[in-house]
């Protein structure tokens, strides 16, 4: 199924595939297209159907370069506006999806594309990929998480380099530091993203999205309330219908048909 828009969504065995498709400005986001990205976002968030997903961007030169600086320009939102806080969330800011999601870096993965990036789960990235934190080179910082994510992510003065030079670095160096899985063939980038989607959603999806959650919530936690959370977790997912299956399958030696219940 797909559906034909600025942000394209493509659903097929479990796993969506939103492509940001605005080539010709390289996949940069206005308001408008910030708005259907949310709403693919929800999607995936409530759709059951939905085991993981893919991001990437249109074109061979881009994953995305964030905000369209020029839509932006002299229009800041009124204090009304301010106050919304949880209008129009994205996966970078505030918006929570434990479904697993890959990212596919296709080209220049800059400003907005990054903090974007600094949201996903999986990272793979063509050999001429580059990124960059580059919003203090146009008078800004990076919002939507770009300051909060980045050092827990990099160590801290590779981080700050990032943060505060906005220069780019190539996707040798991006997997060096961590930043990215691996460099894959442009021309393999998308399929190696959803094979890697397509194993993880014939895994439980309750199992999955419980460590995940688990995981990024440690962030916040001490360990002994974290291990506290794991425990309960586990009591919970213990009475799915997924743990029996999973259990039969084992001893019956056979692939699990997982329904997320």
């Amino acid at each position: 199924m797909l559906q034909r828009m600025s942000i394209d969504f493509d659903l097929e065995d479990g796993v969506a595939l939103v492509t940001i498709n605005r080539p010709d400005r390289l996949n940069a986001m206005d308001a408008e297209h910030y708005g259907l990205l949310s709403d693919a976002w929800i999607r995936i968030r409530d759709d059951r159907a939905i085991r993981a997903a893919v991001i990437t961007g249109a074109g061979e030169k881009s994953f995305s370069v964030g905000a369209d600086l020029k839509s932006f320009i002299g229009q800041a939102p009124d204090l009304a506006e301010f106050m919304l806080s949880q209008k129009g969330q994205l996966l970078n800011r505030g918006l929570e999806v434990w479904k697993p999601i890959i990212a596919a870096v296709n080209g220049y993965c800059l400003g907005g594309g990054m903090t974007l990036l600094l949201a996903t789960d999986l990272r793979f990235a063509a050999p001429h990929a580059s990124f960059a934190l580059s919003e203090v080179k146009r008078g800004v910082f990076p919002g939507n998480g770009g300051t909060q994510r980045i050092l827990q992510q990099l160590p801290y003065p590779i981080a700050m380099e990032l943060l505060l030079t906005g220069d780019p670095i190539d996707a040798e160096t991006a997997a060096r530091w961590g930043l990215i899985n691996r460099i894959v063939p442009a021309g393999e980038l998308v399929d190696t993203a959803m094979a890697a989607a397509r194993r993880i959603a014939r895994n439980a999806p309750l199992a999955v999205q419980s460590a995940k959650e688990l995981a990024i919530r440690s962030r916040d936690l001490g360990l002994a309330d974290g291990l506290r959370m794991e425990q309960a977790m586990l009591r919970l997912l213990q009475t799915s219908e997924d743990v029996q299956e999973g259990t039969r399958a084992f001893a019956e030696k056979r692939a699990p048909e997982f329904k997320g219940r």
